[in-house]
């Protein structure tokens, strides 16, 4: 199955570090066709661009040497192997200690999309057809959290204090139980994955209305990240954005693609 990916990792208008992490590769990876991840990293100083960095790595590597053919067993030891890394190496080193990352994985093959997250990094599903866009995962976040329990609307959660408050992180808790997700995908939806510093700059609407565009990958991937910045850029804003059979050219930009494009 031809793919296109894009993968785009930028630092924003008005952070200092890019604590966003990017991994794009088309062709397989361990037992797995293709495989995107997003990482958001926290933590002062360095820490949330090392473990950002660090998990991807440790998670790939996880995934290259993988015996089982379960991609939701595969997925969820390379981020449980990642969080124990990742909490190791925070004690060792007192400069980063408490940091973490969010980090949503993904691989596509034969119509079907896997899918872990940890955090409020997101995927999304896009039909330019129907002008429709869906989010696949579920922020672990203290403002979903109270949406969930009616406590706030969705319309307020986009706007509350609170909002940068996370629940689950990788590196947070010594036990940590990844979401996984399953989704058939029509050939020509098009699969998002971003950082909070997207989807806190753009709407579902607004991103819908990039991604409905006749534009190629390439180009729609980088209006999203302009869109941000036009907003605030107030984080660093990560983007893979995929297409099955299309003809969008791949792109690596940013300081921390790992891969991106047409590899």
């Amino acid at each position: 199955m031809m793919l296109d990916a894009v993968a785009i990792s930028d630092i924003g208008k008005r952070r200092k570090m890019n604590q966003d992490f990017v991994y794009a590769e088309r062709e397989r990876v361990g037992k797995l066709p293709n495989l995107f991840i997003v990482a958001d990293g926290m933590g002062g100083h360095s820490g949330g661009e090392f473990a950002s960095q660090w998990t991807v790595e440790v998670m790939v590597e996880e995934i290259r040497a993988a015996i089982s053919d379960d991609v939701e067993q595969v997925f969820t030891q390379a981020i449980r192997s990642a969080n124990r890394s990742i909490r190791r190496r925070s004690r060792e080193n007192p400069a980063l200690y408490g940091m973490g990352t969010t980090v949503v994985a993904a691989t596509l093959g034969g119509g079907l999309l896997q899918v872990a997250n940890v955090g409020d990094s997101r995927l999304y599903l896009a039909d330019p057809k129907k002008k429709a866009i869906r989010q696949i995962t579920t922020d672990h976040s203290l403002v979903e959290e109270m949406v969930r329990l009616g406590e706030i609307g969705r319309n307020d959660a986009r706007h509350h204090p609170d909002k940068h408050i996370i629940t689950k992180a990788v590196g947070a808790k010594e036990r940590l139980a990844p979401d996984f997700f399953r989704v058939e995908i029509a050939p020509h939806e098009l699969v998002l994955l971003c950082s909070d510093g997207l989807s806190n700059m753009l709407t579902d609407e607004e991103i819908g209305k990039i991604l409905y565009g006749r534009k190629n990958i390439e180009q729609k991937a980088g209006e999203l990240v302009k869109a941000a910045n036009d907003k605030g850029g107030s984080d660093n804003i990560a983007v893979i954005l995929i297409a099955r059979g299309g003809k969008g050219a791949g792109a690596q930009k940013g300081k921390n693609v790992s891969q991106g494009g047409r590899a």
